[in-house]
C-alpha cells in the first residue's frame, strides 16, 4: 500500500460523530477525507445534552473552548411528577460535576456544537471537508480501499486504509454492508416518536417554562403516557423542549408530520401549568426514533461504523451524542495504536466498546421504564428516589459520566 493511501481515512457524514473522528485522526497524523451528502450543513435535533465523557474528549481535541461561549452549565438533573409537578429528585450538576467526573457537564443547542467542531476542523490542515457529496459505494482489496464519490453528477474514486460510516441511524454505508452480509442490519422504528421544540426564554412559552421548570436546571417531567426534558441552550436565551410519547411510524427524518392530537392525548392528566406550556410552545416537530441492533461494527478489509450508524439507541439516556463521540476518539486511538494490524485493532476496538454501549443502551430502557411508570410501579419509584440521597444518585452516574479513554485508545 502507497504510504499516502496507508494514511488516509475516507468519512462519510459530517455530522458530530464524523467531524468528532476527523479531528482525532487528524491529531494522531492521519490526513482526512471527510464527505458529506448534503451541500450546506443543517444542525438537526435542536437541543444536545454533553455529560463529562463527552466534554472530556472535546477539550482534548480543542473544541470545548469554541463551544463554551454558546453552551450552558445547568445546575442539576431534576425529576418531576408531570401531574403534580412536584419534585421527586435533583442530581447536583454544575461545579460539583466538574469537580467530581474532571469535566462539565453542558447543555447546547447542536448547531453551536456542530459549529465549533467545524471551526476547529477547518484550523487542521490535514482535514478535507466535501459537501453535496455522497459515498456512493467502496470496493476492498489487498492494497486498501477505493470509494467512489457521488458530486454533482459526477463520480470520481477515492482511495483510503480506512473507511469510517458515519451516517446516522439511516446510514448508506451500513445499508450497503446490510445487502451483503447478514451481520450487518437496517434501522428499526422503535414505537416512539419525539417532539421537539426551542423557545425564547421571554416568550409566553419561555415565561410558560419557567413557571414550572429549573430555568437553569435540566428539568424531565415524568407521567405514564409521557415524559418531557427542558432545559436552557443559546447563553441560556431559549429553552430546548422535548417530549417523548408512543406512535406510529411516520416518514423517516428529522422533521418529519405526526398528528398533534396523539401528543396531546400523551398529556391527559398532567399539571395545567404543563399543559400551557405545550400549548404556547407550538407548533412541535415531530420525529420516529429509530434504534439499530447492535450486531457488526467493522469488516476485516477496514470499514467501520461509528454513533448511530453502528448502534442508534433510544435517547432516554441522553447519550447519544456522547457515544457518537467516544467511538470517535476510542477508534482513532485504537488504529493509531497498532499501525500495521488495522483488522486486528478494528475488531479489538469493536471488543472493548460494546460493552459499554450495552450497559449505556440498558440504562436508557431503565429509565424509560421508570419514567413512564403508572400505579403501584410509580409509588414504589418515588418512595425509592425520595429515600435516596443526592450523593447516591450522583455516585450511581459514575460508571457513566467518569469513564476516560483506555489505554488502547489513548493518545
Amino acid at each position: 500500500m502507497r504510504e499516502t493511501q496507508s494514511r488516509q481515512v475516507v468519512i462519510a457524514g459530517a455530522g458530530v460523530a464524523g467531524l468528532t473522528a476527523a479531528l482525532a485522526f487528524a491529531e494522531r497524523g492521519y490526513s482526512v477525507k471527510l464527505f458529506e451528502q448534503a451541500q450546506h450543513l443543517e444542525a438537526v435535533g435542536a437541543g444536545i445534552q454533553l455529560s463529562p465523557n463527552a466534554t472530556r474528549i472535546l477539550r482534548q481535541l480543542g473544541v470545548l473552548d469554541r463551544l463554551m461561549p454558546n453552551a450552558v452549565r445547568p445546575e442539576a438533573v431534576v425529576l418531576k411528577d408531570a401531574a403534580t409537578l412536584r419534585e421527586l429528585a435533583r442530581v447536583p450538576l454544575g461545579h460539583a460535576a466538574e469537580t467530581r467526573w474532571g469535566a462539565p457537564y453542558l447543555v447546547a443547542h447542536r448547531a453551536d456544537l456542530q459549529a465549533a467542531l467545524m471551526q476547529r476542523a477547518a484550523e487542521r490542515p490535514e482535514i478535507e471537508l466535501v459537501t453535496g457529496a455522497r459515498v456512493g459505494s467502496a470496493a476492498t482489496g489487498p492494497h486498501g480501499i477505493t470509494a467512489t464519490i457521488e458530486s454533482a453528477g459526477t463520480t470520481v474514486e477515492t482511495a483510503a486504509f480506512l473507511l469510517i460510516g458515519a451516517d446516522g441511524v439511516w446510514s448508506s454505508v451500513r445499508e450497503k454492508l446490510a445487502r451483503k452480509e447478514a451481520d450487518f442490519v437496517r434501522s428499526r422504528f422503535s414505537g416512539e416518536l419525539a417532539w421537539r421544540a426551542t423557545v425564547g426564554a421571554g416568550s409566553p412559552a419561555g415565561q410558560a417554562f419557567a413557571a414550572v421548570g429549573a430555568p437553569y436546571c435540566v428539568t424531565a417531567f415524568l407521567h405514564p403516557g409521557f415524559h418531557m426534558v427542558a432545559y436552557p441552550v443559546r447563553r441560556g436565551t431559549a429553552f430546548n423542549l422535548a417530549a417523548f410519547t408512543k406512535g406510529e411510524r411516520i416518514a423517516e427524518g428529522w422533521s418529519g408530520h405526526a398528528n398533534p392530537a396523539s401528543f396531546a392525548c400523551a398529556m391527559r392528566g398532567t399539571a395545567p401549568a404543563l399543559v400551557r406550556l405545550a400549548g404556547e410552545a407550538a407548533p412541535w416537530t415531530a420525529w420516529p426514533i429509530h434504534t439499530v441492533e447492535q450486531r457488526r461494527w467493522t469488516t476485516r478489509e477496514g470499514i467501520a461504523l461509528i454513533g448511530d450508524a453502528a448502534h442508534a439507541m433510544t435517547p432516554f439516556a441522553a447519550q447519544g451524542a456522547a457515544m457518537a463521540i467516544e467511538d470517535a476518539a476510542t477508534l482513532a486511538g485504537f488504529v493509531a495504536a497498532s499501525p500495521a494490524d488495522l483488522e486486528g485493532a478494528l475488531a479489538a476496538w469493536e471488543q472493548a466498546r460494546r460493552p459499554r454501549v450495552a450497559q449505556v443502551a440498558r440504562r436508557g430502557a431503565i429509565n424509560r421504564l421508570a419514567w413512564h411508570a403508572a400505579g403501584p410501579v410509580a409509588m414504589a419509584r418515588n418512595l425509592f428516589l425520595a429515600m435516596r440521597s443526592s450523593e447516591k444518585l450522583t455516585a450511581d452516574l459514575d460508571w457513566l459520566y467518569g469513564w476516560r479513554m483506555p489505554d488502547g485508545g489513548a493518545r
